[in-house]
């Protein structure tokens, strides 16, 4: 299965968490709450899953693993002596 671009993947997840705090915050306005869905829909067809929960459980993990499998990250602002 081809994946999607990570940098796709990470924001649509965080436009779906950003849509989930609103529709928390006020559940009955129906604006929002398409928003919602929209994100929630947007993010199953990315990740090919069938469900909102399974699709960001996916969207989490497909990051993280990027995240762990890169190469490693040199400090940065450190001097080296001799």
């Amino acid at each position: 299965m081809l994946m999607p671009n990570h940098s796709e993947v990470a924001e649509v997840l965080s436009n779906y968490r950003r849509q989930e705090r609103r529709m928390l915050h006020d559940p009955a306005d129906p604006e929002i709450s398409a928003c919602f869905r929209d994100t929630a829909y947007t993010l199953c067809v990315l990740m090919d899953r069938r469900t909102a929960l399974e699709a960001v459980c996916r969207a989490e993990d497909y990051l993280r693993y990027l995240r762990d499998t890169s190469e490693p990250q040199t400090p940065t602002g450190t001097a080296v002596t001799d």
